[in-house]
């Protein structure tokens, strides 16, 4: 019975499931199921070429970009640019709108 016991504990902390201590400060980490996709910027949609070629980004090259699906089936574009050692990361829906 005691080993049936010590299993159930280590079971429980290796799974998470043991709450014995609820009152700590640590931060709780959430994951979020994203589904990400690379994308050639020349296959990139319309409107975001549009976007990125306004004076905003200018002499920004885009250095990678992805599609990316969010659980509930919403879309963005996550877009790295860079120009000259700047570097920047910004995420576009497909009409080439700002998204968080």
């Amino acid at each position: 019975m005691k080993n049936i016991a010590i299993a159930l504990v280590i079971l429980a902390m290796t799974t998470g499931s043991l709450s014995a201590n609820c009152s700590t400060s640590e931060p709780v980490v959430e994951f979020i199921l994203q589904d990400k996709v690379s994308v050639k910027p020349e296959d990139l949609p319309q409107p975001i070429k549009t976007t990125l070629a306004t004076d905003v980004y200018a002499g920004w090259e885009i250095t990678e970009a992805f599609i990316i699906t969010k659980e509930d089936k919403t879309q963005f574009f996550e877009i790295s640019l860079k120009k000259g050692s700047e570097t920047a990361k910004i995420n576009l829906d497909k009409d080439g709108r700002k998204v968080e």
